[in-house]
């Protein structure tokens, strides 16, 4: 398949029409006012914290490097562990218990699904607000392409939930092709276009027509001048790994050296880059990733590859990007437009067999992943815990933990006209939660205490408007934000963290560790500080008390018992 058939292909899918009232209630103001900045959200899932070139990684991400020349890199940027959660709060401004996803819908657990508690839904809740219900009340139009994964089903889609337009996979992942291959053989894919559902044609690929189904969006409005709020939820890099063949071949052997090694030189490019102290001094110490010399010459060259189509995904992906930035600067909207750059959660590092319905291997086993098909129409690979590592280097762990590796991610803003701040790292907390109260601020609009005859939860996180239009370098970090997904749980306020994590994955006690000096949460202080360690404990209590957290310890046994080893075929 060559890029241009896949490019030609999903602009055809992009540009398909389906007109459906929007039923939103919501007041429209229909005068133009062009002074409002437009908004870009660009969303990657399962990217890991080093992956891209501006934060250490050696994958090519040039489009995504200028960005972060033209404005800031947020270097403590926190998110929930997993996709959903975070989209949750992302677009709401809310933990995502509040918001209703305190689990993910996918996720089948008897004895907590029996108790039907709100926070655990697995959708988004109609007691939070969404960024573009509001948006579209201030004279925005809103658009969505890509990965929604919260909830489906009538009232659910994102057509429902504010979005004037949208093209969106329901769930939460799948091939990239147009064969709809789901993630496992309990789940399903199914892609709509203003919440009614469409084929992808022959020659689809992910990344391509979501990009193009934006540009279709934008193209259709422009001519009103009304400001847009655009949310790019990408399924680039989530398994299972897809790339066009000439991506993949870029880089061949490039990773033949292997994760260890890979994890290393991400850490000193990030110790370069000033994110890491200068002195930390560590290797790679997951107990589920075994070196990479004990691995067989066959092992080494399947592993090799499949990071390299990891890679081409990344590669093809800020590519996409770069072409939404070119759209924007001929149509003379690049300027005036505010862009966030994300990723969802931390790198994937579990393999096909932990996905439910899965267990056995019998469904992955039916894909052809032979080495020359490895990344095509067919295929299922992962990058596995050995790469999602070193995707994560230095953090510990990955997806999934509320530990650095699964909750810290790239974070790079750029505000509209040019930045007196541009290329410049910034180290304050910034909680996905921050991002709806500054868009807030940015575009003068008030929240509400009632949406659609509900009251509606109050906002969380705070806006960071102070950092990017440069009024304060550092916002006051008295306050503290917890943590809890799958009974992992965290809690962090100022430079102090306390992690627990279920055996075997942690201790199962709560942990205490002091991120300036450990960033990569390797030295327990418990015994050193019990007075911090109890006041943080105390902090989450209230945490989880405030935002709906359920003690429901013993219930997600079967998640946090995934085996992340290297299964015996692969």
């Amino acid at each position: 398949m060559t890029h241009r058939s896949v490019v030609l292909s999903a602009m055809v899918l992009g540009f398909v029409s389906v007109l459906v009232g929007c039923g939103q209630e919501a007041k429209q103001n229909s005068t133009p006012d062009q002074s409002k900045p437009n908004i870009l959200i660009i969303v990657a899932d399962d990217m890991g914290f080093s992956d891209i070139a501006p934060f250490g990684g050696t994958i090519e991400t040039p489009v995504l490097t200028g960005l972060a020349k033209e404005g800031i890199s947020f270097s403590n940027f926190y998110v929930q562990p997993t996709c959903s959660p975070t989209r949750a709060s992302l677009l709401t401004g809310n933990d995502n218990h509040v918001a209703g996803l305190g689990i993910m819908s996918e996720m089948d657990y008897p004895a907590l699904n029996a108790l039907k508690l709100p926070a655990y839904a697995g959708h988004l809740s109609k007691e939070v607000v969404t960024i573009p219900e509001i948006l579209r009340g201030n004279g925005y139009h809103t658009y969505m392409t890509g990965k929604w994964h919260l909830g489906e089903g009538k009232g659910m889609d994102p057509f429902d939930r504010g979005f004037e337009e949208t093209f969106i996979l329901g769930t939460g992942g799948g091939s990239h092709w147009n064969d709809r291959k789901a993630l496992s053989p309990l789940q399903h894919m199914e892609y709509t276009r203003n919440g009614v559902p469409i084929e992808p044609s022959p020659n689809f690929y992910s990344t391509t027509a979501y990009t193009d189904s934006l540009l279709s969006f934008i193209t259709k409005h422009k001519a009103d001048q009304k400001p847009f709020f655009a949310y790019l939820s990408y399924t680039a890099v989530h398994d299972p790994l897809h790339a066009p063949d000439a991506y993949i071949q870029k880089y061949k052997g490039k990773f033949d050296k292997g994760w260890d090694s890979l994890w290393v030189e991400r850490m000193e490019n990030l110790k370069s880059l000033g994110i890491l102290p200068k002195n930390l001094k560590a290797s790679p110490t997951n107990p589920f990733v075994p070196r990479w010399e004990s691995l067989s010459p066959e092992q080494k060259q399947e592993y090799a590859r499949d990071m390299e189509v990891y890679a081409a995904m990344l590669d093809y992906l800020d590519m996409s990007i770069g072409r939404v930035f070119a759209y924007l600067k001929e149509n003379g909207m690049y300027d005036n437009t505010l862009v966030i750059f994300m990723s969802d959660n931390g790198a994937n590092g579990a393999y096909a067999s932990s996905y439910p319905g899965n267990e056995d291997g019998k469904y992955h086993g039916s894909f052809d992943n032979s080495l020359e098909n490895r990344g095509k129409k067919g295929s299922y690979i992962e990058t596995g815990a050995g790469w999602a590592q070193a995707s994560s280097s230095p953090f510990r762990y990955f997806k999934s933990f509320t530990s650095e590796g699964g909750i810290k991610v790239p974070l790079i803003v750029k505000m509209p006209g040019k930045m007196k701040q541009a290329g410049q790292w910034n180290k304050s907390f910034v909680h996905v939660t921050d991002i709806l109260p500054t868009l807030l601020e940015l575009t003068e609009s008030g929240y509400p205490t009632e949406y659609q005859g509900k009251a509606i939860h109050p906002l969380i996180g705070r806006s960071i408007l102070p950092i990017l239009n440069g009024s304060a370098q550092s916002l006051e970090t008295g306050k503290g934000y917890g943590w809890e997904l799958f009974e992992m749980r965290a809690y962090i306020r100022g430079n102090w963290k306390i992690l627990r994590l279920p055996q075997p994955m942690g201790s199962g006690d709560w942990e205490l560790y002091d991120l300036e000096k450990d960033p990569i949460e390797s030295q327990d202080l418990s015994k050193q500080f019990p007075e911090i360690k109890e006041e943080l404990i105390q902090a989450w209590k209230e945490y989880a008390k405030n935002n709906a957290v359920h003690d429901h310890q013993g219930h997600f046994d079967s998640l946090y018992r995934v085996n992340y080893s290297l299964p015996k075929s692969h």
